[in-house]
């Protein structure tokens, strides 16, 4: 079962929170404020916080000028995970991915269908690594956020998790570039 060990020492990551709304501000983006607020008081540093529009080369542009920023380890996205017609985040950013995360919808779709049912069919939650970057793709829904952070990203964020964690993997995640360069 999986635990955590005081025998590590935390390591704060610095992650960017971008929400993803065309009616969303500072003032009123409550998804954002909870994913902002869970990672500094676990101890993490919010590195960056914006809001686009639903808008494949707004979201794009902006994960992707994350992922080249040396500051920022992770990316959490919120809103435009759903079926609509604006509804476009995924389609944004997947194809940043140089590796898919399969497992993280797989979890998150499991811990969400104990809180409403069904009714998670309606998120294409997502995530992946893009240069040495981790990038979640949340749904906009403050309980989704609560959810996916309490359930998956607190515990894999934490280089103190046993019996591994995404921390850990970091320095490793380019070794694919690394490899191709000295080749």
């Amino acid at each position: 079962m999986a635990s955590e060990t005081h025998d590590r020492s935390f390591i704060p990551l610095g992650i960017a929170v971008l929400t993803v709304s065309d009616t969303r501000s500072l003032a009123d983006d409550r998804s954002g404020d909870t994913l902002s607020q869970r990672l500094t008081e676990a101890g993490h540093r919010l590195a960056d916080r914006a809001i686009v529009t639903d808008d494949v080369p707004a979201i794009r542009a902006k994960v992707e000028a994350w992922t080249r920023d040396p500051g920022i380890d992770v990316v959490i996205t919120t809103g435009g995970t759903g079926f609509t017609g604006r509804d476009v985040t995924p389609e944004a950013v997947e194809p940043l991915f140089e590796k898919r995360m399969d497992g993280f919808s797989a979890v998150f779709h499991r811990i969400s269908y104990d809180k409403i049912g069904t009714s998670t069919l309606q998120s294409r939650a997502t995530a992946g690594v893009a240069r040495s970057t981790f990038i979640f793709a949340l749904p906009g829904s403050p309980g989704a956020c609560r959810d996916a952070w309490d359930g998956i990203l607190a515990q894999q964020l934490d280089y103190r998790h046993k019996p591994c964690n995404f921390v850990e993997i970091l320095p490793r995640l380019d070794e694919h570039l690394r490899r191709g360069a000295s080749a």
